[in-house]
């Protein structure tokens, strides 16, 4: 008969037979480096992560009614991720937290905010993708045609608080009579009912507000022409080979009219032709 002690030799010797047997635990995952550069990141998660804003059209919107991911800037990273081999996660952000979440990683890849030395000193910016033109939303009667003209204490500008716009507006008007508001529905309706003489926006949404209301007002493309450069905005790391690659595709496809064509792709999947733009802007 076995003692006390025996037995508990016994169990535990059968223990190691049963840990080196079929119940061996799998072996451990190797840690993921505390500064994990940002291309290796993308490679080892097969996940490139986009931030992304609703309601941007032609830039990004859901589309209804399953809420589907559309518009042009989607369009140029889904094909990125697919040259990286790796899938197109994205993340919907607001213009308050964008660039917070670039700086923490929290994000790969965001087409905001505008690269200026503010935001900068937050996110790296690659190369220009293409440029934006800045053009007016005019409540009928407003018949501003230059820069000159809107920037003067006389003239009531709509904002959507926190956005671009907003930013863009206090650059270039920046004596003018701001008026921050929660949306940009909210923006273009006081443009509508004369409480504003007009809003500040790139030219792709204007022409997206004006086909989809023609009401709203004008569009005008204010003289001398405004462009600001859409870079892809990404987290800063000492590595920077992603910066790098995303320069060389930007580069490619530039080069060979793949942005032109995902930029007229989308402008048609909301109603926009190419003759709708006006002939002297360039992007």
């Amino acid at each position: 008969m076995l003692n006390s002690r025996e037995s508990v030799g016994m169990f535990a010797a059968a223990a190691v037979v049963r840990r080196r047997g079929s119940d061996r635990p799998a072996p451990a995952r190797e840690p993921v480096p505390a500064k994990e550069p940002n291309l290796a990141r993308v490679l080892r998660s097969k996940k490139l992560r986009l931030a992304a804003f609703s309601a941007e059209e032609p830039y990004s919107f859901k589309r209804a009614p399953n809420d589907e991911w559309s518009g042009f800037c989607i369009a140029m990273t889904r094909n990125l991720a697919s040259e990286l081999g790796v899938e197109l996660a994205i993340i919907e952000e607001n213009w308050a937290e964008v660039a917070g979440d670039l700086h923490i990683g929290k994000i790969d890849l965001s087409y905001g905010p505008d690269p200026t030395a503010q935001h900068a000193m937050f996110a790296d910016f690659a190369n220009p993708l293409f440029y934006d033109t800045y053009s007016i939303i005019a409540r009928k009667g407003f018949a501003a045609k230059g820069w000159p003209e809107i920037n003067a204490p006389q003239t009531l500008v709509a904002v959507e608080t926190g956005s671009a716009r907003e930013e863009a507006a206090r650059r270039f008007a920046a004596n003018a009579a701001i008026t921050g508001f929660k949306n940009r529905d909210e923006a273009i309706e006081a443009v509508r009912s004369g409480r504003s003489d007009c809003l500040i926006a790139p030219l792709f949404h204007a022409l997206f507000a004006l086909k989809k209301d023609p009401q709203i007002g004008d569009l005008i493309v204010p003289t001398p022409q405004l462009r600001v450069a859409v870079c892809p905005a990404l987290p800063y790391d000492d590595d920077r080979r992603f910066r790098g690659v995303v320069n060389a595709w930007a580069e490619d496809k530039r080069g060979t009219g793949q942005v032109r064509g995902w930029i007229v792709s989308g402008l048609a999947e909301v109603g926009i032709a190419p003759a709708d733009l006006p002939p002297d802007v360039s992007f």
